[in-house]
């Protein structure tokens, strides 16, 4: 058995994945900050795991294949949206580049977590194969 294919490895390999995604929506937004109609897109992911994980719809981790399944495995992807409604600029574009560079500082830490987060899970293995 790999020691980092468990189920909270491979979640946090998925939530890694989105903040790289929301990483390029934002640049996106960013360079067309002044582009006429151009709408804003965002990155939905954090929303649909916290309603993944409040319906127990994850799969536990058996340690024995002989114990019962329980949950059904995580799937959560991250989805593209794009806010059309709303206008900011008379040129009916609705970035707010304040808004978009806060939101990259808060997507840089998170990143930056989940990061030392991998790094931490990878030291655990390690330690745990060399035997100390």
């Amino acid at each position: 058995m790999n020691i980092l294919n468990k189920q909270g490895f491979n979640q946090l390999e998925r939530s890694l994945d989105a903040s790289t995604l929301r990483q390029r929506v934002i640049a996106d937004n960013v360079a067309n900050v002044d582009t006429p109609y151009f709408k804003r897109s965002e990155v939905q992911f954090e929303e649909l795991l916290g309603k993944q994980l409040t319906t127990n719809s994850i799969e536990g981790y058996r340690t024995d294949p002989r114990h019962f399944k329980f949950g059904r495995p995580s799937q959560i992807e991250p989805q593209i949206t794009k806010d059309n409604l709303s206008t900011i600029n008379n040129n009916s574009n609705n970035v707010d580049i304040d808004s978009e560079m806060s939101l990259l500082a808060k997507n840089q830490l998170r990143y930056n977590v989940m990061i030392q987060q991998v790094s931490s899970e990878i030291k655990k293995a390690r330690m745990a194969i060399q035997g100390r």
